[in-house]
């Protein structure tokens, strides 16, 4: 198959697409892939560094009020649909899917109109602009969460879940040891983060429960954000930690610790909400209040409604509540169990599989 693939910005649109990826050369070795970008986003690093050619384009959003900047974007991305047709034209893909992101709007806007086989993903809970106006013109849209599918055209929807699940669950006997943190096997862990850059106000709520955390049997390890590591060790340079709590920059190779993990806190971004749920892992989710739509409440709240997690709003985040909510379910092994059980049950583990299967459906509407 030769696929081309855009969606960039953020990593949620990223990772879902290197998942895919994976699993589609897993099946067949002879896959050729072009990834297309933008200039600025996340996938600059994180493509190349996964081995798939990449190129970008320069693009923008529009601004909600009136601004000249709007027909700048319009410009943008006119210019970028006429490149879009180029690059289809030279790598003349089979299929082209779309991850998010302004890039792929243009992308998946062009091969449409050059009745090129079209399919978006949607990872979201709360469908964004760029999929909502894409979706008159594509072949199949595949989703991750059901409240997505009303925003789609009906005939064209298919749920696949997050390929990122699949990537996950194939770690899920991971021979991992918090030994190598100065920690025990032997006692549950709960990891808190905020994403890879650190939430502010998590590292402050967290710094602020400390104290608490040290009186606890269960084990702590908090991930501050590789920026902001040194800032929470200055406000801690007065505080004891004990040896149940750990403080790190960062958490390398995730997929491989998150079955070793009692209960997670965390945003509630789509692909992490996809990894949990392929494990099963009990989660503290804190939604990020500065997403578009606030989605992230949303994508919670399904798996709060199931009982698959918890939900502290920011505006609601102290130490207080924090603590209430982590010994809440790292002191009840049964509610543990009954939380990892339900959101397994929400999990799709194969996800990138039923993927596959929607991006040769579309190849196959075109024959």
């Amino acid at each position: 198959m030769r696929l081309l693939v855009s969606g960039g910005g953020t990593g949620g649109h990223i990772y879902p697409a290197l998942a895919l990826i994976e699993r589609l050369k897993e099946v067949e070795p002879n896959t050729e892939v072009l990834y297309v970008g933008t200039t600025r986003g996340l996938e600059n690093k994180i493509v190349p560094d996964a081995g798939i050619k990449l190129i970008t384009m320069q693009m923008q959003g529009f601004k909600r009020s009136l601004s000249l900047d709007n027909f700048k974007t319009v410009y943008l991305f006119m210019k970028s649909v006429r490149h879009a047709k180029q690059i289809i034209k030279d790598f003349k893909p089979d299929v082209v899917l779309g991850t998010g992101g302004y890039v792929s709007g243009a992308v998946l806007y062009a091969a449409a109109k050059m009745g090129v086989p079209t399919v978006i993903h949607e990872q979201n809970s709360v469908v964004g602009v760029t999929n909502k106006f894409l979706s008159r013109y594509v072949d199949q849209i595949a989703i991750a969460f059901e409240a997505a599918r009303s925003h789609f055209p009906a005939d064209k929807v298919t749920m696949v879940g997050n390929p990122r699940a699949q990537q996950v669950a194939a770690q899920a006997n991971s021979d991992f040891s918090w030994t190598s943190y100065g920690l025990s096997d032997d006692e549950p862990t709960m990891m808190i983060f905020g994403g890879s850059q650190g939430a502010p106000k998590i590292n402050k709520t967290v710094v602020d429960a400390i104290p608490e955390f040290n009186k606890r049997k269960y084990q702590v390890i908090f991930a501050t954000g590789q920026k902001r590591y040194e800032d929470v060790m200055d406000q801690l340079k007065d505080v004891q930690i004990a040896d149940n709590v750990k403080v790190v920059p960062y958490i390398k190779d995730m997929p491989a610790k998150m079955p070793k993990v009692a209960a997670l806190v965390s945003r509630a971004g789509a692909t992490t909400i996809a990894e949990v749920t392929a494990l099963g892992v009990p989660t503290i989710m804190i939604p990020s209040p500065y997403v578009t739509a606030n989605h992230q409440v949303k994508n919670a709240q399904a798996l709060v409604k199931d009982n698959a997690g918890l939900m502290i709003t920011e505006d609601k985040l102290d130490a207080r509540t924090l603590m209430v909510q982590a010994d809440k379910i790292m002191e009840n092994e049964e509610l543990r169990h009954e939380m990892a059980e339900n959101s397994k049950k929400m999990g799709k583990p194969d996800a990138a599989d039923h993927l596959i299967k929607v991006l040769k459906r579309a190849i196959d509407e075109h024959k």
